[in-house]
């Protein structure tokens, strides 16, 4: 196991522990996580930070099932799947999406780039109709969400 495959393996055990300093603390200083099924570029420990909470407020089980680790040079390409029970508010830019009580098992591709050993960016591509899907929202987006 190269040096960054397993900077990446601890950052997701970390963020699967919801150990959002210790998340944080795996970024260089201007290190950003890009959700690109969202849209939205996370920047500096609180923006970073907020998104362990968010998800591990939305999805308390949430587990990230890696399947296959692909490393070139300072660049690591994750192959994976998100999966969560939907049992707390999910803050999403367009409002917040009530508990469903349903489990999703999304796929996922995340691109990460290091400079000496921390994220310098971090690409996450999930698949966000399927996860809406899942949770039973994607038919009515729009009445599911509160503002």
């Amino acid at each position: 196991m190269t040096a960054n495959e397993a900077a990446i393996r601890k950052a997701y055990q970390i963020a699967e522990d919801k150990d959002v300093d210790g998340w944080v603390n795996c970024f260089t200083k201007d290190g950003t996580f890009t959700d690109e099924s969202l849209g939205v570029t996370y920047r500096g420990p609180n923006e970073l930070g907020r998104t362990v909470e968010v998800y591990a407020t939305a999805f308390p089980d949430m587990h990230r099932e890696l399947y296959n680790l692909y490393v070139i040079g300072d660049t690591v390409v994750v192959e994976l799947a998100l999966q969560g029970t939907h049992k707390g508010p999910l803050a999403l830019p367009q409002g917040t999406l009530p508990p469903t009580g349903k489990r999703m098992d999304a796929p996922c591709c995340d691109v990460f780039r290091l400079i000496d050993g921390k994220i310098q960016s971090f690409n996450c591509y999930p698949s966000g109709t399927v996860t809406l899907a899942q949770l039973g929202v994607l038919t009515n987006l729009e009445a599911a969400l509160t503002h």
